[in-house]
């Protein structure tokens, strides 16, 4: 790797920003639905300082001969191996949706009138899937639930498909995007970098939507591009989304930045390659690696990146 090209991707990860972060997050009829086939094919590849050659686009899809049941809720588990189950939610009353498995749950809202897709992020098991209605206040009951035993094509598949968390399609501007910084990347680690430098070059912190946000926000990927600003999750929503549409392993991890205990959203791709050295810590190949655009766009100091340890990661999507 050239001077110049360590030089650019230190620069990527090293400078660092705001302190002011995101603060919550929770936590049968006939045809499909898609967003974003879903067939399981290999990540994308390509050793360093060959050509990248993006993996295959995989769309999310909803069966509703598969789904389980009814005009309320449905829940379709078909897809499975490939990591990810759809919901299609169409009631008048407040619905949450709930993912357990062992000792983990995951907890989501659920819009009217539209079809999400959520990652079996907690690997290979027995998981529940839950559709709860609003009662009163904070009581709900069960409306539907599917019970499925995952076992996945490959571990990365929870994270190679769109999701609610990151909501895109094949025709999407930031699909789009990501497909001609993958033309002119020279390998995977040029790819990852561009889309880094593209964001934080061209996405601002928007601190007035920071100080409003509400509980339940969702991002929209391709309205971040076209503002130019947001938030931790915009930004980590934006990535992922980016990255997986070409085939690159993409995790959006929730969690708590030392010292000040900030809970904030950033994102860890998996590195066929050895990657690139930036402040203070190697990205590794065959490995998962932390990179923080929220911090990288605002432009500060890289110390507090450093080598990781001051992250903890509580919740991946």
């Amino acid at each position: 790797m050239t001077a110049a090209k360590n030089q650019h991707l230190n620069f990527i990860a090293a400078v660092f920003a705001m302190a002011l972060c995101l603060t919550f997050f929770a936590a049968g009829c006939g045809g499909e639905e898609k967003s974003g086939a879903g067939d399981a094919a290999p990540a994308a590849g390509g050793s360093a300082g060959e050509p990248f050659e993006p993996g295959p686009f995989r769309e999310a899809v909803f069966s509703r001969e598969s789904a389980i049941g009814d005009d309320e809720a449905m829940i379709d588990v078909s897809r499975a191996a490939e990591g990810y189950f759809g919901v299609y939610s169409n009631s008048d009353t407040r619905l949450k949706l709930q993912v357990l498995k062992g000792d983990q749950t995951f907890t989501y809202d659920l819009t009217a009138g539209k079809t999400d897709f959520f990652p079996f992020q907690a690997g290979d098991g027995d998981y529940t899937v839950r559709v709860m209605k609003n009662l009163e206040a904070e009581k709900y009951f069960e409306l539907c639930s599917a019970t499925v035993s995952v076992t996945l094509n490959s571990e990365f598949e929870p994270f190679l498909h769109p999701g609610q968390y990151a909501d895109y399609q094949s025709d999407s501007q930031c699909v789009a995007l990501a497909s001609s910084l993958a033309a002119e990347a020279a390998d995977e680690s040029g790819f990852i970098g561009a889309v880094y430098d593209y964001v934080s070059s061209n996405v601002k912190y928007d601190y007035d939507k920071a100080s409003t946000v509400r509980s339940g926000y969702i991002p929209v990927p391709d309205e971040t591009l076209a503002t130019g600003k947001g938030i931790c999750f915009d930004y980590a929503s934006l990535a992922a989304s980016m990255l997986r549409s070409q085939g690159v392993p993409t995790k959006i991890i929730f969690g708590y930045v030392a010292p000040d205990g900030l809970y904030h959203a950033w994102n860890m791709f998996y590195s066929e390659n050895e990657g690139w050295v930036t402040a203070e810590f190697k990205t590794d190949p065959k490995n998962w690696n932390r990179l923080d655009l929220t911090f990288t766009a605002n432009g500060a100091n890289g110390d507090f990146i450093g080598d990781g340890t001051n992250y903890t990661d509580v919740y991946q999507y």
